[in-house]
């Protein structure tokens, strides 16, 4: 982690950390080490799933365990952009958004549009840039693969593609995870 040789510097700019990679690459644990090395009065995790399935149940269970308490944990799918701002915390702080493609699903399936949910994504990373805040967003790479032969899964597909893309742009810092193996790619 980066810091400054002004205390009152380094908590005041806010920075924006995107980390990428494929399914199972050890983004989420990636992610947590990056905000546990930090020295931050809070640690926000920023749970955008919602129970759909007993999978799902033992996704969040286990991602829950592997938090400590110094975690809060803030379960939101939709209202990201509004809630955010809204939350309350003591400078430095953390706040790790897991995941973007979780986010962007739970609005397709309330059938948002994709020009209205690439407006909420933009307001999301907007509301990341407060002093003090250190925002770790968690995404898919997607179109590394092959392409989906439904027409909900190339929408998905090239949604997050662009929705990545104002991410990475947004972004100080953006890993790729391969393997379980970070690079640095800005």
């Amino acid at each position: 982690m980066a810091s400054s040789s002004r205390t009152g510097e380094a908590r005041s700019v806010p920075r924006r950390i995107l980390i990428t990679g494929g399914a199972r690459a050890g983004k989420s644990r990636f992610a947590r080490a990056l905000a546990e090395q930090g020295t931050y009065r809070q640690r926000f995790y920023v749970a955008t799933a919602v129970v759909c399935d007993p999978e799902m149940r033992e996704k969040i269970a286990r991602h829950r365990k592997e938090r400590d308490r110094r975690w809060k944990t803030i379960e939101e799918p939709l209202r990201l952009p509004e809630r955010l701002p809204l939350t309350r915390f003591s400078s430095p702080a953390v706040f790790l958004i897991d995941c973007l493609p979780t986010f962007l699903t739970n609005h397709l399936l309330q059938k948002t549009t994709p020009s209205g949910i690439l407006r909420r994504v933009d307001r999301l990373l907007q509301s990341c840039r407060r002093p003090g805040l250190t925002a770790i967003w968690v995404t898919n790479e997607v179109g590394l693969g092959v392409v989906p032969d439904h027409p909900m899964g190339r929408r998905f597909r090239d949604l997050l593609g662009e929705a990545n893309q104002r991410a990475a742009a947004a972004a100080d810092e953006v890993y790729l995870l391969v393997a379980g193996l970070p690079v640095r790619i800005k």
